[in-house]
């Protein structure tokens, strides 16, 4: 059988380097069709779409029902927040990336692993509206198959021809589910079998399970690059998967960069999920909203979506990672209106401003970490970030269930304006550190050899 030019090339791709021989020669793009990459890559890329979809739609849809859920379980706040976030599924990223490889890993995202058998498994626990502890496992398996989707979504669109657009369009996508989510779920908040919402769920998880397995067929990222004209870091056969294993997690582990921006997302990610899920308790309580306050964060959700659609196109003429304190700025001073004006109406535009300001600043962190981290530790990178963002969707939750329990729902606003500071501050040594780097990657001035003296 005669071999096709990507096989030819994934063969010399996977071969052993000697020492002293540059690891990463280029490929030659020409020598492929650019036409025929370049559609390979716009259906990869809308096959990725789908599961920032539903994860923007998982995500958006737990606000309206927050207040269902805790009148239906009888919860106090500090045990509702247990529903938000699962950080397992990230951190194992880095392991079944290598283990497996980039497609059987994304499609895991869907079907679980260990025992874990994701999204499916986890809405249908959740749809007959089961006891307690059962819904909250349902809500952890799918935290575990969406953070392995999120890490390997982004890491693969990092790679990507014009990767600064698609980055903005992928998480637009994830706020555009998120935008509907909440249209849904506050009709099913009004019944009293509102876990009837997560049949829908059930059906998107099921197309997004059939649509990677076709487009993606369980293959190997570096396979994947090869066949779109790029060439990933090889490695040599006889290294040994689990020599392999620890040298990616010791190598990914040892970026300054890698762990700041992963508390970075720890920290946005946190005030996303929890201003996108506490601002209907809030509004309800102290703003004397009814049961159409689930649209509210209909609102923020569908400013995300704007944000990163629009904000992109003025970054693109104005520089997009000096205008993330701009952003994070505009974001504080709403948030103060929305802690000291007590008006519905004037909370409910402010909760949507937040939401346009913030869009931006997830892709571009993401985009920044395509910069400054190894291509070939990208995935990994990206697999322990996404851990960390995750960890902040349940850790920041959880404190403000805590506060309000103690508080009362109040402190969700000064305890977001504080997080949003040090989102902030990190920003900030995040841009001084990618300076340096660029600064260390200046090609040195040749040493000047002193003529001999007879």
């Amino acid at each position: 059988m005669e071999k096709s030019g990507a096989d030819i090339q994934l063969e010399l791709a996977i071969q052993p380097i000697p020492d002293g021989v540059l690891e990463e020669p280029k490929i030659q793009s020409s020598d492929l069709d650019i036409n025929q990459i370049k559609r390979r890559e716009n259906i990869q890329f809308a096959a990725l779409c789908i599961p920032l979809f539903l994860a923007g739609y998982n995500d958006g849809s737990t606000g309206p029902l927050l207040p269902t859920i805790q009148k239906s379980y009888h919860v106090s706040f500090t045990v509702l927040s247990i529903l938000f976030g699962f950080i397992l599924g990230g951190v194992l990223n880095i392991w079944f990336t290598d283990r497996f490889g980039f497609g059987k890993t994304l499609v895991i995202g869907i079907v679980g692993y260990l025992g874990a058998f994701g999204q499916i498994i986890g809405y249908t626990l959740m749809i007959p509206k089961p006891p307690y502890p059962v819904f909250v496992i349902g809500f952890a398996i799918n935290g575990f198959g969406l953070a392995l989707q999120d890490a390997q979504a982004n890491s693969f669109v990092t790679t990507m021809h014009g990767s600064n657009a698609k980055m903005n369009f992928l998480h637009g996508i994830y706020g555009c589910g998120a935008l509907i989510a909440p249209l849904i779920s506050t009709q099913f908040s009004k019944f009293n079998n509102w876990s009837l919402y997560y049949c829908t769920s059930l059906g998107l998880s099921v197309m997004t399970f059939c649509v990677l397995s076709i487009v993606f067929r369980f293959q190997r990222q570096e396979v994947l690059l090869v066949q779109n004209g790029h060439l990933q870091a090889s490695h040599s056969e006889g290294d040994g998967n689990a020599s392999k294993e620890r040298n990616t997690f010791k190598q990914v582990l040892s970026l300054k960069a890698v762990h700041l921006l992963a508390i970075y997302l720890l920290v946005y990610v946190g005030v996303e999920v929890t201003l996108g899920g506490w601002i209907v308790t809030f509004i309800i309580d102290k703003r004397g909203g009814g049961h159409s306050s689930g649209y509210i964060s209909a609102g923020f959700f569908g400013g995300l979506t704007c944000g990163r659609m629009v904000l992109h196109y003025i970054n693109r003429f104005i520089s997009e990672k000096n205008m993330v304190f701009v952003y994070a700025a505009l974001c504080i001073a709403l948030e103060i209106t929305i802690w000291l004006v007590p008006s519905l109406v004037g909370n409910s535009i402010s909760v949507s401003f937040i939401g346009f300001f913030l869009g931006p600043l997830y892709p571009t962190a993401m985009n920044l970490a395509g910069e400054i981290i190894p291509q070939k530790l990208l995935p990994g990178s990206i697999g322990w970030m996404a851990a960390c963002g995750v960890a902040g969707s349940a850790l920041l939750p959880v404190i403000t269930g805590a506060l309000a329990n103690r508080f009362g729902i109040i402190s969700l606003q000064p305890f977001l304006m504080v997080d949003m500071i040090l989102m902030l501050g990190l920003w900030g040594l995040l841009r001084f550190m990618g300076r340096s780097q660029n600064d260390q990657k200046m090609p040195p001035i040749p040493p000047t050899v002193p003529e001999k003296t007879e």
